[in-house]
């Protein structure tokens, strides 16, 4: 059987591949965080609870943004960067500190604006960059979108979360660079990136200590590398079947962040190589049938909306299993639909909406597009016929 007749359409394999993921992230979840949960919040389930809420939210929010025309989210655009700025400002003031650093808004429940921020620098590039593909104008760095995306960074920054800070203006480069970013400035772009990076790595003496223990993690062991090492000695004791659900000696306060940032590491230690190359195949696919939307998206804003969206849920999932694996420095960037986070998995939700909007008008496309002739004969029309049905199937 081939992969694609395992669906009826690209849209329908995003949301079946979404809720396979989500369904193994909520089993890690309370794998993970039972025993924190319940010597911490006195209730086992506390996670799971308020991980389940977030998904209702997130669901209702993902099915509603993929009914409506991807369009019209261009009149709202203006609105909801300056929500998403007045909720990082407010996070300044008002928000949360957990762990030094202030990322999180108490409004009746936590809230973590950063994770919006994704979104609004995606959406704002896309509506920005989609209409000069259609009309093949040039495309150049020095414009709105990426002085807000550099804004939006900068503010994320100073939280600190420099990992989500990378994501917000990473998206939207990425969505540059798929328009037709000239070489000149891709060049100069690179550059700036790796002078960025290095100011950014030792500005804060916090950042240089992480690229130190992340060389090097067991001359850390105790103290900062000690979450690598950690999660280092998880994912090998996994081994290749794993050592089963809920028996994963980890999260028995020997792994910070256990459900959250480290979540792929319990996912390793329980469900081994197999459970581990099976989230990585599940990431793979949803790339992959993404990629199929954009493909035969019918216009240049639909193309960029999957593809922004696309690279947001994997780009931060490249990020976290290189991080956990010690590849990269720790950053705070959780893993997409596996690790606990209520407003990421709400924002990757309604990101996974926005590609099924795509999808829905790109295979109306192709209908139209196979569509008869008025005056053709009996038999093309019974040969188009044949041909829109394969379609469909491929789809």
């Amino acid at each position: 059987m081939k992969l694609s007749q395992l669906w009826r359409s690209n849209a329908e394999a995003v949301i079946c591949i979404s809720m396979l993921l989500f369904l193994i992230g909520t089993v890690n979840i309370f794998s993970a965080s039972f025993v924190e949960a319940g010597q911490q919040m006195g209730d086992g389930y506390y996670y799971l609870k308020r991980h389940l809420i977030s998904f209702s939210i997130g669901i209702v929010a993902m099915l509603v943004i993929s009914r409506i025309d991807y369009h019209r989210f261009n009149r709202f655009l203006f609105p909801f960067m300056l929500l998403t700025v007045g909720l990082l400002i407010a996070v300044h003031f008002i928000g949360i500190e957990v762990n030094g650093a202030r990322r999180w808004l108490n409004i009746g429940f936590q809230f973590q604006p950063s994770e919006l921020a994704k979104l609004t620098g995606l959406m704002i590039t896309a509506g920005f960059l989609g209409p000069l593909i259609d009309r093949k104008r040039r495309i150049t760095l020095l414009s709105a979108p990426f002085y807000i995306a550099a804004i939006l960074g900068m503010i994320v920054l100073k939280q600190p979360d420099m990992g989500t800070a990378v994501i917000i203006v990473g998206t939207s480069l990425m969505l540059y660079i798929i328009a037709g970013l000239p070489k000149q400035q891709l060049l100069t772009l690179v550059g700036g990136g790796i002078a960025l990076f290095i100011y950014a790595t030792f500005a804060a003496s916090y950042r240089a200590e992480r690229i130190a223990a992340w060389i090097n993690p067991w001359d850390y062991q105790l103290g900062i590398g000690y979450q690598t090492v950690q999660g280092l000695l998880a994912i090998g004791s996994g081994g290749f079947w794993g050592t089963g659900l809920g028996m994963g000696s980890s999260k028995f306060n020997y792994l910070p962040e256990a459900h959250t940032d480290f979540a792929f590491a319990v996912l390793c230690q329980e469900m081994g190589f197999i459970g581990a190359l099976g989230v990585l195949c599940l990431m793979g696919l949803l790339a992959y049938y993404g990629v199929r939307i954009a493909l035969k998206a019918p216009d240049g804003l639909g193309k960029l909306l999957t593809m922004g969206s696309i690279f947001l849920i994997l780009g931060q999932a490249i990020i976290n299993i290189s991080m956990v694996s010690g590849l990269f420095p720790v950053v705070g960037v959780p893993l997409p639909f596996i690790s606990f986070g209520g407003t990421s998995l709400i924002v990757n939700l309604m990101a996974i909406g926005l590609i099924l909007s795509v999808g829905r008008q790109a295979d109306g496309v192709v209908l139209q597009d196979t569509a008869p002739e008025p005056d053709a004969s009996r038999s093309t029309r019974l040969k188009l016929a044949r041909q829109a049905r394969n379609l469909n199937r491929v789809k």
